[in-house]
């Protein structure tokens, strides 16, 4: 993945995120309870902070070896859609098995930081 495409994808997850952000606190307040609310404030917090990463990954680029920029980037996308878009569904449907793929999304992000420090470590490709 280029370091332009990472970018706008991390601006665009960073967008949502403040949209899915306004959403909870102010039309899905009055639709769920607190624990739902609660559970969707994590995805919503998980979210940005990955879509953060992603701007880091980017801004990084010129002194990361690109093959595993790559792949952080891409579990760092996966673990923000499995992570979080997982609990916004469960939220929204009620289907409580779906809270059994999150932890999915979460090994992704964690991956997806291990694999940004390797990046880091063997540096820019020669």
């Amino acid at each position: 993945m280029k370091s332009r495409s990472i970018l706008c994808l991390g601006a665009l997850i960073l967008a949502l995120g403040v949209g899915l952000g306004a959403f909870g606190a102010h039309a899905l307040r009055a639709m769920v309870d607190a624990s739902a609310l609660a559970t969707w404030h994590t995805a919503v917090l998980y979210q940005l902070l990955h879509g953060l990463g992603l701007l880091l990954i980017a801004a990084l680029g010129s002194q990361l070896n690109t093959a595993w920029q790559s792949r952080s980037a891409i579990l760092m996308l996966a673990g923000v859609l499995i992570f979080s878009g997982s609990l916004y569904s469960l939220v929204l449907s009620g289907v409580k098995w779906l809270g059994a793929i999150t932890p999915i999304g979460g090994v992704a992000m964690i991956l997806a930081w291990l694999f940004l420090a390797i990046a880091a470590w063997r540096g820019k490709d020669t």
